[in-house]
């Protein structure tokens, strides 16, 4: 079956092709209801649709960006004049304050029009017109905001109307053979009670419909649970805020809340959130391809001034007037169609469909068979007999296909695909509560598989609250830990050299110092730029007088590449001035002056230079962030907008270190993953004597483990690589491009299943490369969240194990549910054909069949498939890229008790009246009654030795799970109920206090029968390289060639 399963039913847990996805769904001819069963699948054509209007979008930009050209050469005199712009401003417009409505605004955005732009007086009239300015944004208040919605609309987007719970029901009821099975029981209904009358006639029947009616109420309700969980993973998605300007201050706001006339604040990693016309900014490069399928990113400017929703921040930084919000915007429409396209389906549905299939033929083949054993066997009886044929003929013969067709419901296993939905969705919502987002549903179970984790070290391993404790300037070194120390080093500073370090940290910078609503200062910005400003404060340094003093020209922002932030400023006398800061040994490389206790500028030797790098390593050693300052004074004849900015001759500043403690509870985090057979590797972009202490304190680094820097990683050849990589433990100065480069050679060269963390935008290709790509919640940029499968909320490395954990648990937890619904497919499939073959009549009715089908379905998938992790789950080791999913063990555990199970229901079929000591004319009715009964308990305790697949203690944690309490508890009172109480319409009859007893006792036994089958090895002994931990059930020592 294996064999089968991988060749035809194997897709990848990310970024499967369309023709992977399409094969797979072609071989499941079998299924009896493709709305649920599909329900959470892929929708392949709505793709379609989706790349359709991409290329229709790239289309229209290229057109809107040649019109534009021509329009600038017509403004610039190129062309003739010829017939004015006119424009009326609609009445209720101009009447609310604004002198431009929604449809001018989309329209010169949408289509790129400079031309009508400059009629607008460019990005300042719009502004004008828009009752906003571009240094303070709009005046908000709860009236003018809803004013602005009312003329201009939400940033808010269509989306389809949440599911009642009667859709799902009417979902659930269109099962093909649940409708089969109604129509067999309206005709039976109908024959009986021509037949026999009312109401001995309509037993049969009317229980038929009555059981199908459970069955889709029971089915919808646990459908719509789920949906309930999706729902609100889904508003947990959307929770996406904005840094805006309004009433003169900057702010963080929802981005669903922004209106037309808001000045929108943009920074690398940076969704656009809205459409709008950019004011200012530098380097600004915008990603497309989200809208259009372009790669190549689109440069921002004046030129070239206009900013579509859904596109993304590659680089530089910018300000933008927002003009068109919602269902106005290109983004908006794609987005409608977007969320039809649904979500890849994972490796298991896939799987499971795959094993759904198989078994749904078999069933079918075994239904026909017993229909038409049955139909024969009695017409041979008919023959031989010379009995005439009658109504009730008839009505044998509709029960003898109501039979076949219930076994075709019990024998395709429709709930195992979707044991993996409801077990996923479980997951998500419980991890949600444990700060870990779920972003796709294939990450859950494929974390589970990992074998390796490569994590950040700022914000994950660390707290990423950062704070200058120590520094270097004018060959000094000193503590800034209290104000008091603050003020003594600003003593000590010579007046020009503590200018110079203000002037670098307040004018080099991308955060900001501002006065927050109370009256306090509050900084804005990333961890580092903040630790850097409050540096700067302690100093006595005033954030709003030192900016006003230069005004900046030109900036580099900082990204992973670089690894450095420069600004040009022009001086008070017209000089430009250039500040830099970033990695330490960068930004020495660039100097060769330096400052002396004075302030004079003085050469920068090889001894000095030597004595900083002593220095630089010393603050590393003691787990401090190193970053250095300097600055160059330019030419007079610089050109900011034709020269680049220069990259050596800068003056030393000075040397600070920050502070980012490890996280409590790191440590113990790691050593788990450890225990787990999970190797935890720490890629920094830090200096790598910062990064190996940071990583020995948190028990990345071992004696035998490696640190590398990205730049020596680089030049290794892919053998060399090969070699290196299983020892590598720490990558420090690392860009992008190597940790993707790991990421990539772990994968396919080691065959390792890799979680990969990240937080900028420059590591979304890691991200998407990685098995699981997890983007922090907090420092994480929002193009990092959408390249990644889970968004850990809290930034913690601990929430990255327990999605681990939760990984290991739903992988297990469907495993035990499969293994229960085999072997009740198995037993009642085999019992009801050998028994129609053998005694002409099937021991378990249509209604009966339709119980069982709920108990191993819906029920089954309830009580195994949300079982909560458990410690040990981390004891063991991961199943690893080549896993098997149904094990030996499973195989093993499937047969024993499909045995034992099916010699006692055949015992008690040929001679239970006998044993059971059953007299007078109702025995064969108590004795069906029995097989149901003691099928049904068997069931019950089998459900129970299923809660471990290896484990003898099968009732250790049972109270930890209410769900499972709640299921097993409710099957046994409606089995109560249809013994003792339907008699008629459940074809059963009242049982005495022994033959419950007996049920219940052979019922029992399935628990011990599970334990010495459990006891038969199935797989050769571990290997000693597993470190006497124990592989996960599926594991490649337990796979099924």
């Amino acid at each position: 079956m294996n064999r089968y399963l991988n060749a035809n039913f194997e897709v990848e847990a990310k970024n499967s092709s369309s023709e992977a996805l399409a094969r797979w769904r072609k071989l499941c001819s079998i299924v009896k209801n493709p709305k649920r069963r599909f329900r959470y699948m892929a929708d392949l054509e709505k793709r379609s649709e989706i790349e359709k209007m991409r290329t229709k979008n790239k289309e229209k930009l290229r057109v809107a960006l040649l019109v534009s050209t021509a329009a600038l050469h017509f403004i610039d005199g190129v062309a003739a004049p010829s017939s004015p712009i006119v424009y009326n401003v609609p009445e209720d417009v101009r009447a609310a304050g604004f002198d431009i409505d929604a449809d001018e605004l989309a329209s010169i955005v949408e289509g790129h029009d400079i031309k009508k732009l400059k009629w607008h007086n460019g990005v300042n009239g719009i502004a004008a017109k828009l009752f906003s300015s571009i240094t303070d944004g709009i005046i908000a208040n709860e009236d003018t905001l809803k004013l602005r919605m009312k003329f201009y609309g939400l940033n808010k987007f269509d989306e389809k109307p949440p599911r009642g719970f009667l859709v799902f029901v009417w979902e659930a009821s269109q099962d093909l053979i649940l409708i089969i099975l109604a129509v067999c029981a309206v005709i039976s209904l109908g024959v009986g009670i021509g037949t026999e009358g009312w109401p001995d006639g309509s037993f049969e029947g009317l229980g038929i419909l009555i059981s199908i009616f459970i069955v889709v109420l029971v089915t919808a309700v646990s459908d719509y649970r789920q949906s309930l969980q999706f729902r609100d993973l889904d508003k947990e998605k959307k929770k996406i805020f904005v840094q805006v300007t309004r009433n003169g201050r900057r702010q963080k706001v929802s981005m669903y809340d922004l209106v037309v006339g808001d000045l929108v604040n943009l920074s690398i990693g940076d969704v656009v959130p809205a459409d709008g016309i950019f004011i200012s900014g530098y380097s600004l490069l915008i990603n497309e391809s989200s809208l259009t399928g372009e790669s190549e990113p689109v440069s921002v400017g004046r030129d070239k001034p206009f900013l579509l929703s859904g596109t993304k921040v590659q680089d530089g930084s910018g300000k933008m007037l927002v003009t068109t919000v919602g269902m106005r915007t290109g983004w908006g429409k794609l987005l409608a169609t977007l969320t039809e396209g649904g979500e890849d389906e994972t490796p298991l549905q896939v799987k499971l469909n795959g094993v759904a299939t198989i078994i749904g033929k078999i069933g079918l083949a075994f239904a026909v068979v017993t229909f038409i054993v049955l139909t024969l066997r009695m017409v041979v009886e008919k023959v031989i007999s010379h009995q005439s044929w009658s109504g009730a003929d008839a009505i044998r013969i509709l029960n003898f296909l109501a039979t076949a067709v219930t076994i075709i419901v019990v024998a395709i296993p429709e709930g195992l695909p979707l044991a993996v939905t409801l077990s996923l969705a479980f997951a998500m919502k419980k991890m949600m509560n444990e700060k870990a987002l779920v972003r796709h549903l294939s990450a859950c179970e494929t974390m589970g598989s990992a074998t390796c984790i490569c994590s950040d070290k700022t914000g994950t391993l660390t707290t990423n609250r950062m704070v200058v404790v120590k520094v270097w300037i004018t060959n000094n070194v000193k503590k800034i830990g209290s104000v008091k120390e603050g003020e003594s080093l600003r003593s000590e500073i010579c007046g020009s050299v503590l200018k110079l370090l203000l002037q670098c940290i307040f004018q080099n910078t991308g955060g900001e110092v501002v006065i927050s609503e109370e009256g306090k200062l509050e900084i804005l910005g990333t961890p580092t730029e903040s630790a850097l400003l409050g540096f700067g404060l302690s100093l006595g340094g005033n954030f709003a007088t030192e900016r006003s003093e230069s005004r900046i020209i030109k900036v580099e922002p900082f990204n992973s590449v670089r690894k450095r932030m420069t600004v040009v400023v022009m001086l008070p006398d017209g000089k430009f001035r250039a500040y830099c800061k970033g990695a330490s040994e960068n930004i020495l490389k660039m100097c060769n002056k330096g400052l002396d206790g004075s302030g004079s500028v003085v050469p920068l030797d090889e001894i000095a230079s030597s004595d900083l790098k002593n220095i630089i390593n010393g603050f590393a050693a003691e787990s401090l962030r190193t970053l250095c300052l300097a600055y160059i004074d330019l030419e007079d004849n610089f050109d900011p907008e034709r020269q680049t900015i220069p990259t050596n001759g800068y003056t030393f500043i000075c040397i600070v270190g920050i502070k980012d403690p490890v996280r409590p509870g790191v440590k113990e985090a790691v050593e788990l993953c450890r225990t787990a057979g999970i190797t935890v590797r720490m890629v920094t972009g830090d200096n790598i004597n910062t990064a190996k202490a940071i990583a020995a304190e948190c028990g990345i680094l071992t004696d035998d483990g490696l640190a590398i820097e990205g730049p020596d990683f680089r030049e290794k050849s892919l053998e060399e690589m090969k070699t290196l990589i299983p020892k590598i433990q720490v990558m420090a100065r690392s860009s992008p491009l190597d940790k993707h480069t790991l990421v990539r050679q772990l994968r396919t060269t080691l065959g390792e299943v890799v979680a990969v963390t990240g937080d900028g935008s420059n590591d979304a290709p890691a991200l998407h490369e990685a098995d699981i790509g997890l983007a922090m919640g907090i420092a994480g940029t929002e193009v990092a969240k959408e390249s990644a499968d889970v968004v850990i909320l809290d930034d913690n490395f601990a929430t990255i194990v327990n999605v681990a954990k939760w990984g290991r648990s739903v992988y297990i937890n469907i495993q035990k549910f499969v293994q229960f619904q085999l072997t009740v497919n198995v037993v009642a499939l085999v019992l009801n054909f050998v028994s129609a073959c053998i005694t002409g009549t099937a021991p378990l009715t249509s209604v009966q069949l339709l119980w069982v089908n709920l108990i191993m379905d819906t029920l089954g998938a309830l009580a195994l498939a949300t079982e909560p992790p458990n410690d040990d789950l981390m004891k063991r080791l991961p199943v690893g890229r080549t896993g098997s999913f149904i094990s030996n063990s499973m195989w093993r555990n499937i047969i024993g008790l499909s045995v034992y199970q099916l010699i006692v229901l055949a015992v008690l079929e040929m001679e239970g009246v006998r044993l059971l000591q059953l007299h007078g004319s109702d025995a064969e009715s108590i004795l069906d009654t029995v097989i149901f009964n003691t099928f049904v308990f068997c069931q019950v305790f089998n459900e129970i030795s299923c809660r471990d697949i290896e484990k003898i203690n099968v009732l250790h944690g049972t109270f930890n799970n209410w769900i499972f309490i709640g299921v097993m508890s409710f099957t046994v009172v409606i089995q109560v109920i249809m013994v003792e109480f339907l008699g008629d319409l459940a074809s059963t009859v009242p049982l005495s206090w022994k033959l419950w007893l007996v049920s219940v006792l052979i019922g029992f036994f399935s628990i011990p029968v599970a334990a010495v089958v459990k006891c038969i090895p199935v797989s050769p002994k571990q290997p000693t390289d597993y470190r006497g931990y124990k592989a996960l059930p599926g594991g490649p020592d337990e796979s099924v060639n």
